[in-house]
């Protein structure tokens, strides 16, 4: 059952913190509504729904005229904020109504040119439908138990016995103009409605407070819940530590294989494995199932109108694995064949893949083109195959037909999305860095994550860890051990596996520099120098080289080398040998990896903050040569201090650079000691 998390406190907190104006109160409270119904899976995910609040605001003449704050395009109600609701004059909007028919982009450009403020987002394809009701507040969901109710075969019916007539029921008409017009003439027929159910779609619910309306969205998803005895709905998002995911590289990389060109990125992935979706994949209806179609219309468009399903018999080896998403790709071409010569205009194929995966033993998997876009497609996954088996147990699962579905994903107005942005260059590229909290390395996992990139930070310190995540952001990953035991790199692996699917790029970074002249150094500080400085290094540019192969697109791996291990400096011998040996291991890599697809290359670095370089040893080394810190640490042609994130530059220019391997680079401002060459 859905709890209701309206607070007046927290209402009124809002509304104070908007100022004076009423008006602006009034949409900050709509904000807060429209982020209690956003932070509930189980009411909407990922632009599955609207809101919108009526108020009045003056003109550039002063007078005072009805405005529609409705949900802007980009932006998800579980984190919305007053920018994200763009003001629309209202009275334009109801003009439309006179119409027969508006095409989706004259309505567009209708709507943006009512914008109060030019600058702000599109407003919703929904927007006519909340200015054509009367209420002042107005909340569009596709909640868990009404996607079930509104996709059986006797909806009407079962809805007419839960609510009597208190929810007006709409058929299903795809988003826009002419589904805003069917809504209002329900409402029309009768006005004591407290809601709308928009048959294989969803829900509304309206009321003339942001509290009545967002009660009646919980009353109504509660009321169904409880005929279908939903007493307890299991949290969306369930990941649970698992075994056997040695497929998920391999299935990665055939994705693209089948579906990019050489070059292309591989998917990204997002595993959800809960007790609730092993049931479901248990079900002798599974095959059936996946072929019905997304329980609403929206959901193609994140994750395609079925699953890949692979079967346990379907994993044993590559070919296999390949020979269903090669199925998956004529059978998406089929569809397209069938239904584009229908269309009313010419319609651009999408690419062939599979958005999420049914995978019996393993879990749900969503796929997308970075861990967010993965993410969303699992979470709706998760909601489809729940919705799903309660509604073929509660008399069959019948969302829209196919032709309806491919209306939907091929819409015109996503089609003219087509081709107009770039990616960032490392979209799809899922990236490790060792030292990941260390100065070096979390600057490194900036430097990629800035350019689109998904980072698995590896590292000792889980507080260190933790601390490096708040700063990168969402869609990261980390991964807390010492990269010197025998299992710490398979282990960081299967992290990288559980959390992405894969690994395009490790950044072997981790490291730190043991001091004092070697014939004092006893043997076994030499030997953890070799430990942490070689052989660790070893272990992860192996393990991953064997992940890369397993995926079968190739990869890089970088080394943080060091100039000690051209330019020795004093009392760092056993530095500079294990980093001198480091040097030999990428250039032997390369060599032997360059079949693979698998780049291999290095970076010099030198006097960086970070490690045994601290503040403090830095003002004692410069103080004993009798200079400034910045003098000291300026010692190098250009005369100038090295940073972190210049060695992240560094690595982040190495992976761009396609055609180079078996190259070391060097950020030391300038040492003609160190050079290579």
């Amino acid at each position: 059952m859905i709890e209701n998390m309206y607070k007046a406190q927290a209402a009124a907190d809002w509304r104070a913190a908007a100022g004076a104006d009423p008006a602006d109160q009034e949409l900050a409270e709509r904000v807060y509504t429209s982020r209690l119904i956003g932070q509930n899976p189980d009411l909407l995910m990922h632009g599955g729904g609207n809101t919108s609040v009526k108020l009045e605001r003056p003109d550039l003449f002063g007078e005072m005229r009805p405005v529609l704050h409705v949900k802007g395009s980009g932006w998800d109600l579980d984190t919305i904020e007053a920018p994200g609701l763009p003001g629309v004059w209202q009275e334009p909007l109801l003009k439309l109504r006179a119409l027969d028919k508006l095409s989706d982009e004259d309505m567009v450009n209708y709507q943006r040119s009512s914008l109060l403020n030019s600058a702000s987002p599109n407003p919703s394809v929904e927007t006519l439908l909340h200015a054509f009701l009367p209420h002042k507040y107005v909340d569009h969901t596709h909640a868990t138990p009404f996607l079930i109710l509104a996709d059986l075969p006797n909806a009407e019916e079962i809805c007419r016995e839960i609510f009597g007539d208190r929810l007006g029921i709409v058929p299903y008409i795809m988003p826009g103009f002419s589904l805003a017009k069917a809504a209002a003439d329900v409402y029309d027929a009768n006005p004591d409605v407290e809601g709308l159910l928009l048959l294989k779609h969803g829900h509304f619910a309206f009321g003339a407070t942001a509290q009545e309306s967002y009660d009646k969205i919980v009353q109504h998803t509660n009321e169904v819940a409880d005929y279908l005895g939903l007493t307890e709905l299991t949290p969306i998002g369930e990941r649970l530590p698992a075994n056997g995911l040695e497929m998920l590289p391999v299935l990665r990389g055939v994705i693209a294989e089948v579906t990019a060109d050489r070059d292309g990125a591989m998917p990204v992935f997002d595993l959800r494995n809960g007790p609730a979706t092993h049931a479901f994949m248990a079900r002798g209806d599974v095959d059936a199932l996946a072929a019905r179609g997304m329980a609403s219309p929206d959901h193609v468009l994140r994750t395609k109108g079925w699953p890949l399903v692979l079967k346990q018999a379907d994993l044993t080896d590559r070919e296999s694995i390949k020979a269903k998403v090669e199925a998956f790709a004529v059978d998406y071409r089929a569809y397209f064949d069938r239904q584009a010569p229908q269309a009313a205009e010419p319609k651009t194929m999408l690419t062939p893949d599979p958005k999420h995966a049914w995978i019996e033993g393993i879990g749900v998997l969503g796929i997308g083109v970075n861990a967010k876009a993965a993410a969303a497609s699992a979470d709706l996954a998760e909601q489809n195959i729940r919705v799903r088996a309660v509604a073929e147990d509660a008399g069959g699962f019948y969302p829209i037909g196919e032709k309806d579905m491919f209306d939907c994903e091929y819409w015109s107005l996503e089609q003219a999305k087509l081709g107009k942005g770039t990616p960032p260059p490392f979209q799809g590229r899922v990236v490790m860095v060792t030292g990941g909290a260390g100065a070096i390395g979390l600057a490194t996992a900036k430097a990629f994550a800035a350019k689109g990139a998904n980072v698995v930070l590896v590292d000792r310190d889980q507080e260190a860890l933790d601390a490096a995540l708040s700063q990168l952001g969402r869609w990261h990953a980390a991964c807390a051990l010492d990269i010197t035991q025998a299992d710490a790199a398979d282990t960081a692996m299967a992290a990288a596996v559980a959390a992405f699917g894969g690994l395009d790029i490790l950044v072997s970074n981790a490291g730190t520099a043991t001091g004092g002249a070697l014939v004092e150094l006893e043997d076994d500080a030499f030997r953890a120098a070799f430990e942490l400085n070689f052989f660790a290094h070893k272990a992860f540019a192996t393990a991953a080289a064997k992940l890369m192969q397993d995926q079968g697109r190739g990869g890089q791996i970088l080394f943080n080398i060091s100039k000690q291990a051209v330019n020795p400096g004093r009392n760092l011998g056993a530095y500079g040998t294990p980093k001198a040996a480091t040097m030999f291991l990428m250039r032997q890599l390369a060599l032997e990896l360059a079949g693979s697809g698998i780049r291999v290359n290095g970076v010099n670095a030198d006097k960086i903050r970070s490690g045994l370089l601290t503040d403090a040893f830095i003002k004692e080394r410069a103080a004993a040569r009798g200079v400034s810190e910045e003098v000291y640490m300026g010692g190098n042609l250009l005369g100038r201090e090295v940073e972190a994130h210049h060695v992240a530059e560094g690595f982040v220019n190495l992976a761009l650079m396609e055609r180079t391997t078996g190259h070391v680079i060097t950020v030391d401002g300038g040492n003609t000691e160190a050079e290579l060459r």
